[in-house]
């Protein structure tokens, strides 16, 4: 289930054993509380946290043991965390022997980060979930923010005007618990009711935090405010220019196969193949190559050249200042004329 589903199903049910895996770590740790609070209501008195700092010298025996003591002791949470997702052969042994034989008088809690598909099909895993219940914490991408942020503000008996909610996703997008900062941060300094552009302007820091890996899919979207913007909080966070010039250049690269592509007829879904497009690229990718035409990508790869020259000491410039021009050139729609 995804983590805004949590709260409702275990108003129905408590499961004996949850697991929680995802890249959004503030999901995860709201949905523990969430578990915590729940079980505590419900009785469980004890709490225990295990914590896998090294799968090859953790005593996997204390996951039997603990079964074995509680026979003896009030309900309690037993919480295992595994930081790397890796419990290892012994581990993962350990782990199937577990999920088989569930204490009855405790609610156990597995953390992982983001799984890979391996990881999701190991053995290990398979047991796990036959025997309780996944929650994926998914991240939360721009396109939902606005959504988590209503649903956040609502609590509070607030909401915001449309030119807010804009500007507030902008200097929070990728820095989530940042952002519920924020969030909370308004309902200590504003009354309940709908927030103007000033109110937020008045109270909210740029907490905005880009990965270099969004810049691809921004690119797509073509919005040009937003790329610069990107740019300049990774520039401010000391990104190496080198991964931001290969993310640009590689959707650069895309575009222009995708388009080669589609003047042989080669179907959108074999192109997607192809490219190895995943996620929001999938859809994004055909209307960005109706934007843009073989001169902008030709001129983009050109300008990509002479920036991987800068970087290298060869040329004169300033390399944030041409990577910006690259990446705004690319999100804006070319005259009908162009050929």
């Amino acid at each position: 289930m995804r983590t805004d589903e949590l709260a409702a199903a275990v108003k129905r049910k408590l499961a004996p054993l949850y697991m929680i895996h995802g890249d959004e770590s503030l999901l995860c740790l709201e949905a523990v509380q969430t578990l915590r609070d729940t079980a505590r209501q419900q009785g469980y008195s004890e709490r225990e946290v295990l914590t896998v700092e090294n799968a090859a010298h953790f005593q996997w025996g204390q996951l039997t043991a603990g079964q074995s003591l509680s026979l003896f002791a009030e309900q309690r949470i037993l919480e295992l965390r595994i930081p790397n997702g890796k419990p290892g052969i012994e581990g993962g042994k350990a782990l199937e022997a577990f999920a088989q034989n569930l204490p009855s008088d405790t609610l156990s809690i597995i953390t992982l980060p983001k799984l890979d598909k391996t990881a999701l099909n190991s053995k290990w895993m398979t047991a796990l979930t036959k025997a309780g219940e996944v929650i994926e914490a998914k991240q939360i991408d721009r396109q939902a923010l606005p959504q988590w942020i209503n649903a956040r503000l609502a609590k509070q008996h607030q909401s915001l005007s449309q030119d807010a909610m804009e500007w507030l996703v902008d200097r929070v997008e990728g820095n989530l618990l940042a952002a519920l900062q924020e969030i909370q941060k308004l309902a200590l300094l504003h009354p309940a009711g709908q927030l103007s552009l000033a109110d937020l302007e008045a109270a909210v820091a740029n907490v905005a935090r880009y990965d270099v890996f969004q810049l691809g899919e921004a690119v797509l979207i073509g919005d040009a405010e937003r790329l610069a913007h990107m740019l300049a909080g990774l520039q401010a966070e000391g990104e190496s220019p080198v991964l931001v010039l290969w993310a640009l250049t590689e959707e650069t690269r895309n575009l222009y196969r995708f388009a080669q592509g589609r003047a042989r007829q080669i179907p959108t879904a074999q192109l997607i193949k192809e490219l190895r497009l995943w996620g929001n690229k999938q859809r994004l990718i055909e209307p960005a190559v109706e934007r843009v035409n073989r001169r902008i990508l030709t001129q983009a790869l050109q300008k990509a050249a002479i920036i991987d020259g800068l970087i290298k000491g060869i040329g004169t410039g300033d390399v944030w200042q041409e990577l910006s021009t690259m990446a705004v050139s690319l999100s804006k729609t070319p005259p009908t004329t162009s050929k």
